[in-house]
């Protein structure tokens, strides 16, 4: 199985996470896909950012819901990094989109909607998707269920993805039973008979977020389909020594 490289948030093990620079570098590195967190603005705008409150990675007090679209690109969201990433802003999804749209990438989009359930971010993130002709490629994650079976209607034409953390005695029947067509699991709940129940119900499964070589390589040689990961050039290369 060609098991897919995602870059978790961008490469941001080597750039601010969920930024312009994290994707280039990613796309730069090789990296089949990028994985990126959506959450909504005060004004319905879909923004690529991770927590809730903005304080860890721009400084700022409040939540990303309290700020329009406006205000938050006033904000720095790449000093907190490095001094080299100075000035750089919390992306929208469609300067995204439309960046991404001429490159060879897959998309994973995580609805960030498990503590704060946006109101119709499935159909705004899902129409920005079909704007601009990217849904053969695209798969919507999150962790909430609702969301999932909101999205259920979506499957035939999108991935949807249930994201979780925790195990499950039959996980890829509650997944289907939900509307899903693809698991995203922490790399812990890795196990071959998942792998191959997975496999056998035409589930995709992917694995996050991997970053030591040897989980890895344990994850390429278990036959997932997607890896996501801080450090897509290493996946790269453990991808490279296991062909070899």
């Amino acid at each position: 199985m060609n098991t897919k490289i995602f870059a978790h948030r961008g490469a941001s093990k080597y750039a601010p996470e969920n930024t312009m620079p994290a994707f280039k570098l990613a796309c730069n590195m090789n990296a089949d896909g990028i994985e990126t967190d959506v959450q909504l603005t005060k004004d319905n705008i879909p923004v690529l950012f991770h927590d809730e409150q903005l304080k860890r990675t721009t400084g700022t007090v409040g939540y990303v819901k309290d700020f329009t679209y406006e205000q938050l690109k006033q904000l720095d969201a790449g000093r907190w990094y490095s001094n080299e990433f100075e000035h750089i802003t919390i992306p929208s999804l469609d300067d995204f989109l439309n960046w991404i749209k001429a490159k060879p990438l897959y998309l994973n989009i995580e609805l960030k909607n498990y503590k704060i359930d946006y109101k119709h971010i499935e159909s705004i993130v899902y129409d920005a998707i079909a704007y601009h002709q990217l849904l053969n490629r695209t798969t919507i994650s999150t962790f909430n269920p609702n969301s999932i079976r909101r999205l259920r209607n979506k499957k035939d034409t999108i991935g949807v993805a249930f994201l979780t953390s925790k195990k499950y005695k039959r996980l890829v029947s509650f997944a289907e039973e939900m509307g899903a067509n693809a698991i995203h699991i922490k790399y812990r709940l890795l196990n071959k008979r998942l792998v191959e129940e997975s496999h056998r119900r035409n589930m995709k499964l992917r694995v996050y977020t991997v970053n030591k070589p040897a989980r890895i390589i344990r994850s390429l040689e278990t036959s997932v389909n997607g890896i996501i990961t801080d450090v897509p050039d290493q996946a790269i290369h453990c991808k490279k020594i296991i062909k070899e």
